[in-house]
């Protein structure tokens, strides 16, 4: 059986100032961080058919069907 091959886009993203946020205030950058993830990026990332490939703390890494769909995202300013 030949290998399935598929084309996808990958975003690389991180929390501009993050370390700077944690010396600030540890508990609430990190409580705000995963509210902004569950409230916002997640249900973003979902409605245009993507999908958390990995969460490495203040990053993440997210596969996407196309690079049609990333640009949509990531030009509408969707994660904001």
């Amino acid at each position: 059986m030949a290998p399935v091959r598929r084309l996808t886009a990958i975003l690389a993203a991180d929390v501009a100032g993050y370390s700077r946020l944690m010396g600030a205030d540890e508990e609430g950058t990190h409580e705000r961080l995963k509210a902004h993830l569950r409230e916002l990026v997640e249900s973003k990332i979902a409605e245009h058919g993507g999908r958390i490939v990995k969460n490495i703390g203040d990053g993440f890494l997210v596969e996407f069907p196309s690079g049609a769909t990333l640009t949509l995202v990531c030009r509408g300013g969707s994660f904001r």
